[in-house]
């Protein structure tokens, strides 16, 4: 049998068909749709950090022209409090507990924006005047917004009753023989910083549509979303006490997640709630403004880190002290994120002996839940600066202390001190490429000529790893269609990364079809009965493979039918162009032909489902270079490279996008972007005025390519990549700041963000000018 080749397959640079829509403006998102009789909906907020509160009367408001319904706490008691059920065990064994998200407070808030009523009016504008109607008395008391300070005696606490800000404590690895590590060391080098508070400011602010059919007693949500399923199981289990059947959950395009789109928000109840009792489709869109205040945030840890090293160089034992912010609640999966990244900490090296203490704590913020990487992040910018700061304290270049302790090839497979199981990895390889690509040999005459125009250069590296397409699995199911076109139904969801041409080159590969004729649905939680969603880098990792494997599936029937229509035998069939046909005739039949054949339906439907036992590990090398202006504290990335181990790729072109928009991120966290709160709890950079979001200008071209060793856990080879960019990219982009200012001053730490301000003050102080 001839074996034919698909142009669309694995490997190919395949263009993104959904791009067509989205540039000529054909996208559908949730604000788009507005069925006939949708009322608009706003939501109340405090400004208020922390505060009692009484509301007076709510007449005025509710004969406002225009409003149908104001909701308070009150009326809203009989739905369930959003839960977490992320929590770890502490060290005694127990489970925190915790402090979950009402729907509407009660009584008291707990953060500027915290939700205090929901108005519901013919339209925004009028639900929004109706609001200022509204007279609340707050009874303002002290909030607490520093993490470092949380835990602090005399610090105010956001839940009295818990007598502490601790939200609970985790600790990983074996403090003695850490100990003991640290009592033989010939140099323990240590480091301080604040991993700083991100909002992840996705294009499309948040929305939601809710309809009720009163006679079925069945909702309808509609909200942009990480995966339609969980939000089903979560609103109407935990918050509305039904039955899954009596809710259908649908996402339609979405402009962006970045992990904060997973989560369950009150909103999404509330819709629920109006159209319920009103009997029309309500509709919430939230601004800018308010996503910046209420969608859950990312990173924030204060972390104190030393490396016990032997007189060689080598690492011999890590210890971690963090305290991560929680925020005023506990978020969906808020507790699970320090303890997974913390399961990363040892990296890309061969560290025996590790003490990590996790101190969760509540504060007067918005809460702070999964953001790209989700704890990964964290964890590799931790060990990178640490990794960094012993190469200066040692005099070992920064590549030679790193090859001195990577896990080596030969002793794969390696488990970690925290029991992540590494199945593959060429370290060294990928590192090596990269400073080849980087020039890196050739710096110090970049750095002379920087110099003799008034600059300073620096060069900076981060060598990762993380964790990502974790166990589990992600069914798809293909069917032929009458038409001859062929649709995948798969339980991810797009947020923007190409999936509708990913899983259709899977399917193509097998199929031999051109990807115009294969429709990837996604995000309705009628067509399929389950579904993992997006996140954590398993889309196609486990969700590739299950297409593929339906495929396959399908191809089989295909040729099955193909060859009793055509009298021959099935392994003489092949596919062609939406054909099959006999090998070596012209006898063939095309698949809508084949459609009408086939005997029964499930004749026509192909299903795959790849389940892996443990993660898969990509890892990488990010070289970043940066010319600062002491002058001005002005920073320039005049250089990036990369080389990433990402053990088989898809499609090229999409890879690319993923790990350049990732860059994107991860150096917006190094250099301009900051959550910030005021003493009294308001938040200062609650728009594009005062949140510093990486443009465009910021980035240099930058070289991209792999290095890829298959990996073995993955049936495909595929380890992921969606998070990568952002994991490398902050501790290189700091690193290089460090260095230009480390070479130039002897300044060896500036906390993030390093904007202009800091830098020049920094160098102000270090040159005796502050």
């Amino acid at each position: 049998m001839t074996v034919l080749t698909p142009k669309f397959g694995m490997g190919a640079s395949v263009l993104r068909k959904e791009d067509r829509n989205f540039l000529t403006g054909k996208g559908r998102y949730t604000d788009d749709i507005t069925p006939a009789g949708t009322l608009h909906a706003h939501v109340l907020r405090s400004p208020m950090a922390k505060a009692r509160f009484t509301i007076g009367s709510l007449d005025e408001a509710r004969a406002a022209p225009g409003v149908h319904l104001v909701l308070t706490g009150a009326d809203t008691a009989h739905l369930g409090n959003l839960k977490s059920g992320a929590m770890q065990k502490q060290p005694d064994g127990t489970f925190a507990p915790t402090k979950d998200i009402p729907i509407l407070c009660r009584e008291r808030v707990q953060y500027v924006g915290d939700a205090i009523a929901f108005i519901v009016a013919d339209s925004r504008s009028q639900a929004q005047d109706a609001a200022e109607l509204i007279e609340i008395d707050f009874e303002d008391e002290d909030p607490i917004v520093d993490t470092a300070a949380a835990l602090d005696d005399g610090a105010p606490l956001v839940w009295p009753d818990l007598g502490s800000n601790r939200a609970f404590r985790y600790h990983v690895g074996d403090k003695a023989k850490s100990e003991a590590a640290f009592a033989k060391a010939d140099r323990v080098v240590e480091t301080s910083f604040k991993n700083n508070r991100l909002v992840s400011n996705y294009m499309e602010p948040r929305a939601a549509l809710a309809e009720w059919d009163a006679a079925s007693e069945h909702f309808t949500l509609t909200t942009g979303s990480q995966g339609v399923h969980s939000m089903q199981e979560i609103l109407a289990k935990q918050v509305f006490g039904i039955g899954k059947d009596k809710l259908r959950v649908i996402t339609p395009d979405v402009g962006g997640g970045f992990g904060p789109k997973t989560f369950v928000y009150r909103e999404y109840a509330l819709v629920m709630e109006a159209a319920r009792r009103l009997g029309r489709p309500v509709k919430w869109t939230g601004d800018r403004t308010e996503h910046f205040m209420t969608d859950a945030q990312g990173r924030d840890n204060v972390v104190k880190a030393q490396m016990a090293l032997d007189k060689d160089g080598r690492f011999l034992a890590l210890r971690v002290n963090l305290i991560a912010n929680m925020g005023a609640y506990i978020s969906q999966y808020g507790p699970f994120i320090p303890f997974v990244g913390v399961s990363m900490s040892t990296g890309v090296y061969d560290i025996r002996a590790l003490d990590v203490t996790i101190d969760g704590v509540y504060t007067n913020t918005c809460p702070v839940d999964a953001y790209r990487g989700a704890g990964r992040p964290e964890a590799a910018f931790l060990l990178e600066k640490l990794v960094d700061e012993c190469a200066r304290q040692t005099g070992l270049g920064r590549d030679e202390i790193r090859r001195r302790n990577f896990i080596r090839p030969e002793q794969f497979p390696y488990t970690t001190q925290t029991g992540r199981k590494y199945d593959v990895g060429e370290f060294e390889g990928h590192m090596n490429l990269c400073m080849e690509r980087a020039g890196w040999a050739d710096f110090d005459k970049r750095a002379e000529a920087a110099a003799r125009r008034g600059r300073i250069r620096g060069i900076g590296m981060a060598t990762y790893i993380e964790a990502c397409a974790f166990a589990g699995s992600e069914p798809a199911h293909v069917t032929l269609n009458g038409d001859g076109t062929v649709t995948l139904a798969i339980g991810t969801q797009s947020n923007g990364q190409g999936h509708a041409t990913a899983y259709a080159q899977f399917v193509a590969e097998k199929l031999n079809l051109d990807i115009d004729r294969i429709t990837v649905h996604q995000g309705d939680t009628s067509v399929l009965a389950k579904g993992g969603g997006t996140g954590g880098s398993r889309s196609i990792p486990l969700g590739g493979v299950s297409a593929s494997r339906a495929g396959e599936d399908l191809a089989e029937k295909i040729r099955k039918i193909a060859a009793d229509e055509l009298e021959a035998s099935a392994a003489d069939i092949e596919l062609v162009d939406g054909t099959a046909r006999i090998v070596g005739t012209d006898r063939s039949l095309d698949f809508s032909a084949i459609a009408k054949a086939a005997r029964q339906p499930d004749d026509l439907k192909g299903f795959g489902e790849f389940v892996q036992d443990e993660a898969t590990y990509p890892n990488g090398t990010h070289i970043c270079e940066v010319e600062i202006d002491p002058a001005t504290g002005d920073t320039l990335l005049v250089g990036y490279w990369i080389v990433d181990d990402f053990g088989a790729t898809v499609n090229p072109v999409l890879l690319a996008g993923q790990v350049h928009g990732g860059v994107a991120q991860g150096a917006g966290q190094a250099l301009t972007e900051d959550t910030v709160y005021s003493e009294d709890g308001q938040l200062v950079t609650a728009t594009f005025m005062d949140y510093g979001m990486p443009r465009a200008d910021l980035l240099p071209d930058i070289h991209f390519e792999t290095r890829n060793v298959p990996s073995t856990t993955n049936a495909m080879g595929i380890k992921g990549a969606g998070e990568a960019g952002t994991i490398g990219a902050t501790p290189a982009v700091h690193n290089a700041v460090v260095d230009a200012l480390w070479r130039a001053y002897g300044i060896n730490h500036i906390e993030m963000p390093s904007t202009p301000s800091r830098l020049w003050s920094a160098i102000r102080e270090a040159s005796g000018k502050g």
